[in-house]
């Protein structure tokens, strides 16, 4: 779903950085930062534009690969770019939200702040009133924090620290979820106020990560577990489940929420106020050729599900924990090469390695945790000489190579490239989800901290066709 919208803009963007989530830090050329002005009544939301006005946000036509191609290369010229950053574009978030309440109306997004916790998407998402996932003392404190009252937020992990319970209780955090007796005793020890959702098992088995194996109840254990509940003198009020991340077997929810509604009269008959839903996450979002969201058959198997088994004279709230349909295409991340070496193997050939500022240690984590397989497309250095077709045409077999001192920190192996230059960039389209949010600092290397621009696109796609040389094909990072 575009949305079309035109606004004052005198502004570059700020370059921004996740230790300092609320400041705009000065440009590496230390030049000063205009004024960005934003209508309300362009935006909709006079929260919003705020936010994009408190966030020093650039406004773009386009957010297109080749559009985020080319304002890389002014960035990259401008501020003499010498490691990785990410384009952060707001506009893809409003557009994946505007698409969601419109297709799944019923059902409220509370996004998964685990995912992504960007400090600009955050603060767009409580502008445009979503509600927010938090599984830890630390998701917590940053949401609160940040402004977001208590009751917008479900403290969505089974199994919490005794400390993390205590800080929820002090915080008047008051829903969370349970799926162990375990967890059940020790929530009547230390905060028996709480709000419970039980959360049951619901695998897709084709879901790129399962997460059924370590926590949901199987549905023939809610029972016990209700009765438990009610022998503790605690509240159950509601049921939750998750289907996996990046969900491809629409059943899975259909046969979820059947369940959870035989758990919800059950916990009826136990003189429970079942009136909360949770149906997690496992939500894609991306856009076709024409920029418009692809919520595929989802959404028409979500809606046609709650009409049967919850519908709305049930008064049930429905809630939902997406965190990748909401990040994923909100960032493209830009790596530079800054390393290389050429061997010749047996046959004559010669094998390339090049290193470039970010690995398996940093963002590319994904590729280890998430099963993602990045594709990339190279960026010539607007800084260097260009490179002559007939070159571009010559392919090497090659090997990225991430920063740090592990051999094991290899991006891709065995990929065939043209001849990189040290300064030559790739450039990682949708990489919003689980990349950055599960980096860490290893070798002293600042992988958890990256440069940051922040763009609103008007079009999620390209709005001139362009060429570039890219080598994957996977949709994802």
């Amino acid at each position: 779903m575009q949305h079309a919208c035109s606004w004052r803009l005198t502004a570059m963007p700020c370059i921004a950085n996740n230790t300092q989530p609320f400041d705009v830090l000065k440009l590496r050329s230390n030049e000063a930062l205009p004024a960005q002005v934003w209508d309300p009544r362009e935006t909709e939301k006079a929260a919003v534009a705020q936010v994009l006005q408190d966030m020093h946000v650039q406004h773009i036509a386009s957010g297109g690969p080749m559009s985020i191609k080319a304002l890389a290369n002014t960035f990259i010229t401008k501020h003499k770019l010498e490691d990785n950053f990410y384009i952060v574009d707001l506009g893809n978030v409003e557009r994946l939200y505007k698409a969601w309440m419109a297709a799944v109306p019923r059902v409220t997004p509370y996004y998964a702040v685990k995912c992504y916790p960007e400090p600009g998407l955050l603060r767009l998402m409580i502008a445009l009133g979503t509600g927010f996932d938090c599984a830890s003392k630390g998701e917590l404190e940053m949401m609160l924090k940040m402004g977001v009252p208590p009751e917008r937020i479900i403290f969505a992990h089974p199994c919490k620290r005794a400390s993390n319970i205590k800080f929820a209780k002090e915080h008047n955090v008051k829903l969370t979820t349970f799926d162990t007796v375990s967890e059940l005793e020790k929530i009547s020890l230390l905060n028996p106020a709480f709000k419970l959702v039980l959360r049951i098992r619901a695998d897709d088995p084709d879901a790129r990560v399962p997460l059924g194996l370590k926590y949901g109840a199987k549905v023939h254990e809610a029972p016990m577990l209700l009765e438990t509940a009610k022998r503790l003198g605690l509240s159950v009020v509601g049921v939750s489940f998750h289907v996996g991340s990046a969900c491809k077997n629409l059943a899975t929810f259909t046969t979820a929420i059947e369940s959870a509604r035989s758990i919800f009269d059950a916990g009826a008959d136990l003189g429970f106020s079942m009136d909360l839903l949770d149906v997690g996450g496992g939500f894609t979002g991306h856009f076709d050729e024409n920029g418009d969201v692809m919520f595929g058959e989802i959404a028409n198997t979500i809606n046609a599900v709650l009409e049967s088994h919850f519908p709305l004279e049930m008064g049930v709230r429905v809630i939902a924990e997406p965190g990748r349909y909401f990040a994923e295409t909100s960032s493209t991340l830009m790596t530079p090469v800054y390393g290389q070496r050429d061997r010749i193997i047996p046959d004559g050939s010669i094998r390339k390695d090049y290193w470039i500022t970010d690995g398996l240690y940093g963002s590319f984590n994904c590729i280890v945790y998430d099963d993602q397989n990045p594709a990339y497309h190279i960026v010539r250095s607007p800084l260097l000489p260009a490179v002559p077709e007939e070159a571009e045409a010559i392919k090497y077999n090659s090997t990225l190579w991430g920063p740090t001192c592990d051999s094991a920190d290899c991006v891709y192996k065995n990929i065939e490239m043209p001849q990189l230059r040290n300064g030559d960039w790739l450039m990682w389209n949708n990489a919003g989800a689980y990349t950055v949010a599960g980096a860490c600092d290893f070798n002293g290397i600042e992988f958890t901290s990256p440069s940051k621009f922040y763009v609103y696109s008007d079009s999620a796609v390209d709005l001139v066709n362009d060429d570039t040389s890219s080598c994957q094909s996977d949709s994802s990072m």
